[in-house]
């Protein structure tokens, strides 16, 4: 294991914040454009596509903090779309630059969860409730496990920050594992054959993107008041 980064090592590096997509990171994009001292990484959605993103990234740069971003399902049936949500621990609040990272995203509104790294999307309400029995977690998602791992492999300080884009009361419109490439990208073309077959479900895509985008507002906003402030 590399060695820890030291107080004064991490006040002259830049934050790296991490997302999957560009449709989380877009909102926070224009919150950090010229500004000094953040990076913006987009990973990819799946744990392998991060682990190869972040190996890449970190083998030619040197972050003082990583910030692992974006989208989340929630499976605490108390979260609601919006609502951002972080991993601190109890002993973490305790220790630079955590503490500093905790009492930022607390003041922002934030929350500490638990959070699951999942293989899959959780695209039901069923799957949501057997994920919440299994694991105990509050929130799922499917990147932040491979970048906390690889940040700690390097004693890189890495914190998850996400925001509820569906609740544990809805199901998703489409199962989109089921439209994703062998990469996990989304493939549009198996998309637009899916609405062609169930253009019922137009309606539903339409408000999960203002639920998105609403949920991406929030994180920039969330994010812009502990990077950039």
């Amino acid at each position: 294991m590399e060695r820890k980064l030291g107080l004064e090592e991490i006040a002259t590096m830049h934050t790296l914040v991490c997302f999957a997509l560009k449709e989380e990171a877009a909102p926070f994009r224009k919150i950090a454009a010229g500004r000094s001292g953040v990076a913006i990484l987009l990973v990819g959605i799946g744990r392998r596509n991060a682990e190869k993103s972040i190996r890449e990234h970190l083998a030619a740069n040197a972050p003082g903090l990583v910030l692992t971003c974006g989208f989340a399902g929630g499976l605490n049936p108390d979260l609601k779309i919006g609502d951002v949500v972080f991993d601190i621990s109890a002993k973490q609040q305790l220790e630079p630059p955590y503490v500093g990272c905790y009492e930022k995203l607390t003041a922002a509104g934030a929350r500490v969860a638990e959070f699951f790294c999942a293989d899959r999307i959780a695209t039901t309400v069923a799957e949501k409730q057997k994920l919440r029995t299994e694991t105990g977690a509050d929130v799922v998602e499917m990147e932040s496990a491979a970048i906390q791992a690889v940040c700690a492999e390097r004693g890189i300080p890495c914190v998850t920050v996400r925001v509820i884009s569906d609740t544990a009361h809805e199901d998703l419109p489409l199962d989109f594992n089921k439209l994703s490439k062998p990469d996990q990208s989304l493939d549009f073309g198996k998309l637009a054959w899916a609405i062609a077959k169930s253009p019922g479900k137009i309606g539903a895509l339409m408000a999960l993107q203002k639920k998105t985008s609403l949920a991406a507002g929030r994180l920039a906003a969330v994010l812009g008041k502990i990077t950039c402030s």
